[in-house]
Formats: C-alpha cells, sequence, structure tokens
C-alpha cells in the first residue's frame, strides 16, 4: 500500500486528489495549515490528518515526525499555494509588482517546496519507488507567456507566474538529483478554486486529474517532466 502526503489538501484540487488517491487505495495525509478543516477534510473521505504549514519550519519537522512515526512516506504532492490578487479579486498589473507581493508568493509557492521536499527527503528515500508531484500551472511556461498566439500571454501579473516557473526549474533539479525518484511538475488547467476566486472554467474533478496520474506513477513512469492532462507542455 502507498502512502500520500498532500499539501494544501483540505480543498480545492488537495482534496479532490486525496479523494481520488483514497479511492486508488492509497493511506493518504491530508496536509492543512487550519487543523479543524483539515480534521473535517480527512474524516470526510477516510484519510489521515496532519497539520503542516508549508511557510513554517517548526509545522514542517513536526509533520514529518507525525509521519514517520505512522510508517512512512512513499509519495509527497506539493499542492499547497497561492495566487496573490487585488481587491475584488482583480490581478495586478505587472508594473505594480511589489516586492512584498513577490516575496509572499515565493514564500508559499517555492520556499514551501523546498521546505517541504527537503523535510520529507529521508522518509521518501525508504520507499521502494519514491514520487514527487508540484503542482505547477501553465503561467509558468515561458514559451506561453511570451507567445502573443496564446491566451497565457495575457496574464499581466508577475509575482505568480514567476513563483511557479521557480517550481519547474526546482522540479528539473529534483529530478537530476533523485534518479530513483520521479519527480514531475504538472498543469492542472484553469479550475474553480478559491485561488482565483472560482472564476476558473473547469472542475476540480477535471484538475485533479494530471496531478493523480501522476502521483500514482511507477519506478518506470516519467520524470522532470512537465505536462498537463492533455500530456506534455512547454517550459
Amino acid at each position: 500500500m502507498r502512502t500520500t502526503l498532500i499539501t494544501g489538501a483540505n480543498k480545492g484540487l488537495g482534496f479532490e486528489t486525496a479523494r481520488r488517491l483514497v479511492e486508488a487505495g492509497h493511506t493518504v495525509w491530508v496536509g492543512a495549515r487550519d487543523a479543524e478543516r483539515g480534521r473535517r477534510a480527512a474524516e470526510r473521505i477516510g484519510a489521515r490528518f496532519v497539520r503542516l504549514d508549508v511557510t513554517d519550519d517548526a509545522s514542517v519537522e513536526a509533520a514529518v515526525k507525525t509521519v514517520e512515526a505512522e510508517g512512512g512516506l512513499d509519495v509527497l504532492v506539493n499542492n499547497a499555494g497561492i495566487e496573490p490578487r487585488g481587491e475584488g479579486n482583480a490581478i495586478p498589473r505587472g508594473e505594480d509588482t511589489t516586492v512584498e507581493e513577490m516575496r509572499t508568493a515565493f514564500e508559499t509557492n517555492v520556499f514551501g517546496v523546498v521546505r517541504v521536499t527537503h523535510a520529507f527527503l529521508p522518509l521518501l528515500r525508504r520507499s521502494s519507488a519514491p514520487v514527487v508531484v508540484n503542482v505547477s500551472s501553465g503561467l509558468a511556461s515561458l514559451t506561453r507567456l511570451s507567445d502573443p498566439g496564446s491566451l497565457a500571454h495575457f496574464y499581466p501579473a508577475i509575482a505568480y507566474p514567476a513563483s511557479k516557473a521557480a517550481v519547474n526549474m526546482i522540479t528539473v533539479q529534483y529530478a537530476k538529483a533523485l534518479p530513483d525518484f520521479r519527480v514531475n511538475a504538472v498543469e492542472p488547467g484553469f479550475t474553480r478554486t478559491d485561488l482565483n476566486g472560482n472564476t476558473g472554467t473547469q472542475s476540480v474533478e477535471e484538475g485533479a486529474e494530471i496531478i493523480v496520474r501522476m502521483a500514482t506513477v511507477g519506478p518506470d513512469g516519467p520524470t522532470g517532466t512537465f505536462s498537463d492532462r492533455g500530456g506534455p507542455l512547454p517550459w
């Protein structure tokens, strides 16, 4: 039986991924900052709960001890993320970007991924087939954002796509450093979640598909890739 930890899993894509993996037979840890919401979410789907704030070292270290005490870890899904927005859910204009906005996005979306992955590496190394899935975004694609023929080209903000582009680089470098792991970045698509004020055009069921697919790859599966449910994406 595979054991999986998903960060930011009390709602949205994280919760749907957790639900699907429980159905697939995984022992799933729902990681969440809010203990009450996290426990309720875990109870709904027959998962386990662990309090985990990806921006806090002590929280992550405590989560490692909890998961280790219950038997270890095979799959880590780095799902927790934020997209800084302004009043009325407005996407910030690039020219208005501040250092604080960048710092906030990177603290969760980038440093959080490294903090959690680094902390759980000793447990993952004990697995016979360790897997790491980093939830990225199509807005991380330099190819798409620089192409006037792509809808992504017209996304104006800087902080969110820059942070997710960094996640893609982290994915590539981890994949090279950990050849016995399967480490991949995924693009769920423009999904209706709280992250974007529920403005997305697809359901969480559709969005979670690629996350679940990459969370369940075997030792011979892909690594160091960036894809959505339709296939590989340009970096």
